[in-house]
């Protein structure tokens, strides 16, 4: 049991880390000095919408599993 969680953290891990970095398309250091880029809203659709979502879903479930292998008691099989 405890050998599966620590391989689904494994995999959610490794999956939350791509799917930040899909998303970090546009992101500059010139934006973050210029007034006017700062002011520019916007919203996510199509495939932004679902990528926020998914990191927003996966990182909730890496949670809950961290917080599972580290609360069971009993669990260490090793």
């Amino acid at each position: 049991m405890r050998v599966g969680i620590d391989l689904a953290q494994l995999v959610l891990a490794i999956t939350l880390i791509v799917l930040i970095l899909l998303q970090a398309k546009g992101n500059s250091a010139s934006a973050f000095f210029n007034r006017e880029a700062m002011t520019t809203y916007r919203t996510r659709r199509g495939v932004e919408k679902t990528l926020l979502r998914a990191t927003i879903a996966i990182g909730v479930i890496l949670c809950v599993l961290s917080l599972i292998n580290n609360l069971a008691p009993g669990w260490r099989l090793y």
